[in-house]
């Protein structure tokens, strides 16, 4: 009596555990593709953020230099001395010097938060400390660079080299220290609401 030619069934349980076993971190739900870009890259990317803003600064100084109102001076001569005046005392340019700056900070703070939140959506903590300080460092050294660039600071020098009764323009000056925290200020209330309104949405747990 012959044996059947038939072989016997081949037993690939163990491959199959094997194969089906899913990774542990899928498990867990800790997988390379949700734990998002990491610390460090975040930290990376808010050091960025915060180098271009502040280079951004540059260019509001130069906005606020050029656009902003010049306050009319004229220098007298009064007991051999020289006196500087207000050439018109009911004249509002020293108050649209500081508007001035204002808005333009409060442009470059909305267009930095847009430009922030279109290239990385899903933000952090790191990325909205990096709008806030590198929008306030920016208006720093934008107020610095429109006082330097601006007419001389030295009042008196400047009126006794244009002459007795030259109407002359004064140095540009913040009154409003305020203003410099227009940048981060309209930064930070921009990039909130654009996460609220458009943001990535978690999802809902059945």
């Amino acid at each position: 009596m012959t044996a059947p030619l038939t072989p016997p069934p081949h037993d690939d349980s163990a491959h199959q555990v094997w194969q089906g076993a899913p990774p542990a971190g899928a498990l867990a739900g800790h997988g390379p593709e949700q734990d998002g870009p990491g610390l460090r890259t975040e930290l990376r990317e808010a050091a960025v953020v915060t180098v271009v803003l502040v280079l951004g600064g540059v260019l509001l100084g130069l906005l606020w230099w050029w656009l902003a109102p010049r306050v009319p001076l004229v220098g007298d001569v009064l007991d051999k001395s020289w006196v500087v005046y207000l050439k018109d005392s009911e004249g509002e340019q020293a108050v649209g010097v500081d508007g001035t700056f204002t808005l333009l900070g409060l442009g470059f703070g909305a267009v930095s938060a847009l430009a922030v939140f279109l290239l990385r959506r899903h933000g952090g903590a790191p990325l909205v400390v990096a709008l806030g300080l590198g929008g306030l460092l920016a208006s720093l050294l934008a107020w610095r660079l429109g006082i330097w660039l601006g007419p001389d600071s030295d009042v008196l020098a400047h009126a006794q080299a244009a002459g007795k009764g030259v109407v002359f323009s004064a140095p540009l000056k913040l009154s409003a220290k305020g203003a410099l925290l227009a940048w981060p200020l309209a930064a930070l209330l921009a990039h909130l609401g654009l996460t609220a309104l458009f943001g990535p949405r978690d999802p809902e747990t059945p």
